[in-house]
């Protein structure tokens, strides 16, 4: 599926490890991106923001800006196939593209695109604004829902997740190894702070207050998703609780659900 808005926490960390942004760059949004005549449409909220109000707001305009940046960076990078490869690899970090390894048969990988990838569909010729919408989690990209509530758990442990399993314990053996190392992601840990801040955010006052309706005393932190669809959107939620000592993460997709505010909150509360 697409994971919609949810990936947007992948995008922020992603721009400030590799120092296309940092904690107080500002991007506008005047209800969208607009750039050379492509419009990505958002909705209303205060403008410039930064990261933290950025992930809070659910802004399209921020994270389209933030990956064009990085696409068109020639100081950084020497092509955009080079941008993009780097980017790649950050999502692959993150468990996004290939299968996480759950201990259940039939589990998908996904798609995560590269610079082939789009050298193919393309002929070579494209940049940062042909595929933009891959930073607001649309386009190409796809995750599973494992992927997307693995997401949730990596934010809560500040940067490192363990191979999701069913299995708990089998008497008088080990688990693998799998199930019982942390897989490090290649982000700054000090970078997931902002991101949890604006999820925090989020549920207190945000695209997910919701959550301080419904579970007040949980310090629940969230990301919502509206994932868009040939038909109706879908309904898509990301979060974990306690912020500070998390315990459990989650991830809700309602297929046709509409806006992730709608459904995809009240469910995972």
């Amino acid at each position: 599926y697409p994971p919609g808005s949810t990936f947007k926490t992948s995008q922020a960390l992603t721009f400030l490890t590799e120092g296309i942004i940092n904690s107080h760059t500002l991007y506008p949004c005047h209800r969208g991106f607009y750039y050379k005549g492509l419009h990505v449409g958002c909705h209303s909220h205060p403008s410039p923001l930064n990261v933290v109000d950025a992930i809070t707001t659910s802004c399209n305009s921020f994270f389209c800006w933030g990956f064009f940046n990085m696409m068109s960076n020639r100081s950084k990078y020497k092509t955009v196939q080079d941008a993009m490869d780097v980017w790649r690899d950050y999502m692959v970090s993150m468990g996004f593209g290939y299968k996480l390894g759950i201990d259940l048969p039939g589990e998908k990988r996904g798609l995560i695109p590269n610079a082939h990838f789009y050298d193919k569909a393309y002929n070579g010729s494209w940049n940062g604004l042909t595929v933009i919408s891959v930073s607001i989690g649309q386009g190409e990209v796809c995750l599973t829902p494992l992927q997307i509530a693995n997401l949730g758990a990596t934010i809560a442990n500040r940067g490192y997740f363990i191979t999701p399993h069913i299995v708990k314990e089998i008497q008088d053996n080990q688990l693998d190894s799998i199930y019982r190392t942390p897989r490090y992601t290649t982000i700054e840990k000090r970078h997931y702070e902002s991101v949890v801040e604006g999820m925090r955010g989020a549920a207190t006052g945000g695209t997910c207050r919701m959550l301080s309706v419904m579970v007040p005393d949980l310090e629940a932190c969230g990301k919502t998703g509206t994932a868009q669809n040939r038909g109706h959107d879908h309904s898509v939620f990301m979060g974990f609780a306690p912020m500070n000592k998390p315990k459990i993460a989650i991830a809700v997709y309602v297929e046709n659900g509409g806006w992730g505010a709608t459904y995809g909150v009240p469910f995972g509360a």
